[in-house]
This record gives C-alpha cells, structure tokens and sequence, in this order.
C-alpha cells in the first residue's frame, strides 16, 4: 500500500459502525471505485455486491450525477431552509411527489434514514395532538422490522432478534408485532387493533421487504390488510421505503408493485444515487392539513442542519433524471433472473435454510454463521465485498452491475458457502 501514513496513524482515532473494535479485522483501505468496483489502496479491485449499504443503485461515479455535483458545488453547496430556499429542493420535492404512490404532497427533507423515520414518527403523533386528539402516542410495528439507530426509531425495531435489545430500558414502548401473514397472525393483528387502536398514532412497516431485520419477504396481501385495517381504525399507514425503494424490489418503489398508498412514507438510501446523506418523509395532504394553522403550536418543530442540502439534492435530481432515461426495472428485473440462477445452487447445500430472491435482492439463509469475520474474509479472497450479517448472505447490486461482475458474485458466494464445515 502506497504511503501508509494516512491509514495508521487516522485508524487509532476512528470508530467504525457495528463493529467491536477490540477484535474486529483492520478495514479495508480505499483508494477509488469505479461502476460496481471498489479498488483497495493495495491495487486488488473487489466487485460490490451491495452497493455500499444499497446506496449505490447507479454503480459508483456515475458522470451525470458528478458532474450535477460540480456544477452545483460551484454556484451554491449549502444554504439554511429556514427563511430560504433554492431550486434543487424545490424541485426534488416536486418530483418526488409525482413519483411517488398516492397522493403525496409535501416533502420535509432530513440527512439520514433514521432522522426521516423520526420526523415521520413525530409528524404522525402531532398530527392527532393537533387535532386535539390525546393518548395516540404509540406506534405499531412489526418483528422483523429495522427503522434505524437514532433513540426513536431503535424502540420500533424487532427488541428480540434486532442489534438494541441492550437499549430496552432506555427506549419508549412500542407494540410490536407479528406481521399478518396468515391466519393466525392475521387473526391476532385484527384482535390487537380492536383492543389498542386508540393508543395508536399509526403503523409503521417496511413493505414486501424488511431489511436489516433479515431480508425477510411478505407478500402484497399483508400491505392490503394493513391498509384496510388502518382506514377501519383511523390510523395512519408509514411506509419506510428506505431500503426497499428505487428500485430494489423491481419496481420504482415497493408500494408501486402492490398498489397500497401510505400516509406517510420516508426514502433514503438511493435517493442521491450513493453520493451524498440525503433522506426525506413524504406526507398526503391529509396529514399536512392538521399542521396548516394559525397557530405556531401547530408547526412542525423539526429541522436538521443540512436539511435539504444543495449539492445533496442536485445529486438526487441527477438520480432521477437517471431513473427516467434508463430502465432500471427492467435491470432490476434482468438481476433477479441472474441472481435466481447463480444463488439457487446454493439450497443443495448443508446448512443453507433459504434461498429467496426479490428484484435486485439475492438472500442465502444460512442455519448458523459461527464466524462473521472469517465469512467475510473469504469472500474478499474470491474477490467480491459482500457484508454478510446474522445469518444472512445477501446481494443488493447496484441495478448498473454487468453480467459478468454479477457471475463474479454469485460463484464467489456458491464457493464460499459450499465450503463451509
């Protein structure tokens, strides 16, 4: 590695997420990247297979998204929306209104995921406070679901099989659930409602896919009774569309492919195309008309330093722009086809559970992974940065990524998977 300097003396002083750093190997050093590559400080160049925590959805350096970035960068980075605004905000929030299911109208923009999920969560609890409706100050979730890190958004994530279970005294109470995925779990949603609706500001759920909870799928039937069952109890219905949107699932957002609209719905993710931290919560004018007052008390008292940053939104247009003239569903599509063909194998072996495959999503469900660290150490030896978590082995490439670099991914997980003891 050429001039190490950098490397050791900045590595005593960071923290790295999700990571015990008393035992953890040392990460890899960057040097730049490339489509869906990722070239090591040491020369060796890695296919990403989950497009940097699915952000990437462009591949990395796409030249329209950069050069939107210089462009911006050169005329205005950053100015505050308290009192100002400018055209990229403006117009990112009109197309993703348009873009977006149902009838959503207005878009407050934050600089995270979990920050966006937070707003929604804050949004859905004033809205019944400004109705002057008390006691709905809980939200029902899901086991299985993953909503982010921030205080908040932890107390709405699975408390068993999720990473805050430590946190448990720290985090409000939530109600968290099983899905209604059949009878039984149907039966026992509806019961649940019936008894607690009244304490309930709304539902969240991470629709046809939870993500870090698993990669667990559920069908379109599940989002159609959640819907029903919060127009019969008068809730609001929160998508988190962070992971599952621009096309991860195959369609442009997952609620496109059910044709369930959501109250509130929160993106991230791929909205810059990997580039910048950019998030947003998008609410129907429903929502939005119980904060339209002449009252400051009922203002949204909410707004993130960087919310709506410049260059972070030109970025997003850019990605958009990119969404209209190529056809990433088809792509996302031409990916499930690969990923079905080269993950499948991987079932004849001993100790997988499941393979399953949704849009540009691969998932190889393991029994047990005994040693994280090793995993991972041999599936950057096949030459390919996959980040297996819990049990899961799990592709999400960009939605750009070739055929080749693909097999590359594939073959690499059925050869690391199949040796395993």
């Amino acid at each position: 590695m050429p001039d190490r300097d950098w490397y050791d003396t900045g590595l005593r002083h960071i923290w790295l997420p999700y990571t015990q750093m008393k035992t953890t190997p040392p990460p890899l050093a960057v040097e730049l990247t490339r489509g869906s590559r990722i070239v090591l400080a040491d020369g060796r160049e890695l296919v990403d297979g989950i497009a940097s925590w699915w952000t990437a959805c462009h591949g990395y350096n796409h030249p329209h998204i950069v050069a939107a970035i210089r462009a911006q960068a050169a005329a205005l980075p950053h100015v505050m929306l308290g009192g100002l605004v400018h055209e990229q905000v403006l117009t990112l929030a009109k197309r993703l209104c348009a873009l977006a299911p149902g009838q959503m109208e207005r878009v407050f923009f934050s600089d995270s995921g979990s920050v966006a999920v937070e707003v929604a969560m804050k949004m859905a609890t004033q809205y019944w406070l400004n109705r002057n409706i008390r006691g709905r100050t809980k939200f029902l979730a899901f086991r299985g679901g993953y909503h982010g890190d921030t205080i908040a958004t932890m107390a709405v994530c699975d408390p068993d099989e999720g990473m805050h279970a430590l946190f448990s005294g720290l985090l409000p109470e939530h109600c968290i659930v099983d899905l209604p995925r059949d009878e039984t779990s149907t039966a026992a949603f509806d019961t649940f409602l019936e008894r607690h609706a009244d304490e309930l500001a709304g539902i969240l759920v991470e629709p046809l896919v939870q993500g870090a909870g698993g990669m667990l799928f559920h069908d379109e039937s599940v989002l159609r009774h959640l819907r029903r069952a919060a127009d019969k109890h008068d809730l609001l219905l929160i998508f988190d569309e962070i992971f599952t949107g621009f096309g991860r699932t195959g369609a442009m957002f997952a609620s496109d492919a059910v044709g369930v609209a959501p109250d509130i719905m929160t993106l991230g993710k791929g909205l810059t195309g990997g580039t910048l931290p950019l998030a947003a919560t998008l609410a129907t004018q429903k929502v939005f008309d119980a904060f339209w007052s002449d009252d400051p008390a009922h203002a949204l008292m909410h707004g993130p330093t960087y919310m709506g940053n410049a260059l972070a939104c030109a970025a997003a247009n850019a990605s958009l722009d990119l969404f209209e003239r190529e056809n990433r569903l088809k792509a996302a599509a031409d990916i499930a086809a690969e990923m079905a063909l080269g993950l499948g194998p991987c079932l004849a072996f001993k100790g997988v559970r499941d393979v399953r495959v949704k849009g540009a999503i691969g998932v190889v469900e393991l029994d047990r992974i005994d040693d994280l660290n090793d995993l991972k150490r041999r599936l950057v030896t096949e030459g390919v940065w996959v980040r297996p978590f819990r049990n899961i082995v799990y592709l999400t490439p960009a939605l750009t990524i070739d055929r080749t670099d693909l097999k590359t991914l594939t073959t690499a997980i059925r050869r690391v998977v199949g040796r395993r003891e």
